[in-house]
């Protein structure tokens, strides 16, 4: 066990060095520079801010100050914005991001899962079509359509909700539902199909042919097997709600970590875009690290040796 986590770690660390490296040459393979939108710039000024953050420097160069800075837990100062750093960005930001996403975390488990095991068990029934027809407009429908819809109806035409901000609780429904309706609606998808095929197998026949309750049946021995391809699916879910959805908090003007990301790549600010998108990456392979250990949980069968 112990040798298979530390194995997982340096695959890690390997994988976050290939995406820092790999997203470091993108950023410059993009023609132009943070200066470039810039016009009224006197050519000695521009020289002068290439040289103060080093951008006149060989890629190379550039690269290996920027990782050994990154070894250090500093993701560099951002270009745009004097005497900010990108790790002010994420100090600042992601609390917010990470407040919504929790919620919508709860939210998403706390309806696709029942929905999902409803489906199964009243397959066929007007439950379970009810139920994959919501599942399937949540799916298809883009969250910045569902949000503009739900701003549209509850703020403006009803007044029930705020549009913008978090001043009141009553300011994260609609991110919330936006932002999680495709999430809960594939899980509860997963869980309808991943059910039904357990429910199928011979041991559950066995376990109700030992007269066992269909909740027990359910509950003891279908349960556990139909979660783990939901939980393979929760680890990146779960990592991508965390950190924020930069599109839904743009259109409800969520002070998140969305807004600096959008504003960074707008603004071409190289440090800020390789900061969020590097801080992204590790809560994501974090976030699949820590599914594979719920697996031997979940499943007594399944060994790390």
């Amino acid at each position: 066990m112990h040798r298979y986590i530390l194995k997982r770690m340096g695959m890690m660390i390997l994988t976050l060095l290939l995406i820092s490296v790999l997203v470091f040459f993108l950023m410059h393979a993009i023609p132009g520079g943070p200066f470039t939108a810039q016009r009224e710039l006197p050519p000695e000024v521009e020289a002068a801010l290439n040289e103060k953050y080093n951008l006149d420097a060989s890629l190379m160069e550039q690269l290996i100050d920027y990782l050994g800075g990154l070894l250090k837990g500093d993701l560099g100062p951002s270009i745009k914005y004097p005497g900010m750093r990108v790790n002010d960005f994420i100090r600042e930001g992601f609390p917010v991001s990470g407040r919504l996403g929790l919620i919508t975390i709860l939210f998403v488990l706390a309806a696709s899962i029942p929905l999902g095991i409803v489906a199964a068990l009243r397959n066929g029934k007007w439950q379970d079509v009810l139920t994959m027809l919501l599942a399937t407009i949540g799916v298809t429908i883009p969250s910045f359509v569902i949000a503009t819809l739900l701003m549209y109806l509850f703020s403006y035409k009803l007044g029930w909700l705020p549009a913008f901000g978090f001043d009141s609780p009553l300011g994260y429904i609609l991110p919330v539902i936006a932002m999680g309706g495709y999430a809960m609606s594939f899980l509860a998808r997963l869980m309808r199909s991943s059910l039904l095929e357990v429910m199928g197998q011979d041991y559950i026949r066995t376990a109700r042919a030992k007269g066992l309750t269909e909740f027990k049946v359910v509950v003891r021995h279908a349960l556990r097997n139909a979660l783990i391809p939901v939980i393979t699916i929760l680890g990146p879910t779960v990592a991508a709600l965390l950190t924020g959805s930069f599109v839904i908090e743009k259109i409800f003007a969520l002070p998140g970590m969305g807004k600096h990301f959008v504003t960074s790549i707008t603004n071409r600010d190289y440090t800020t875009i390789l900061g969020i998108t590097i801080f992204y990456a590790t809560f994501l392979v974090v976030m699949i690290f820590v599914v594979d250990m719920f697996y031997v949980l979940i499943d007594p069968r399944i060994k790390y040796e």
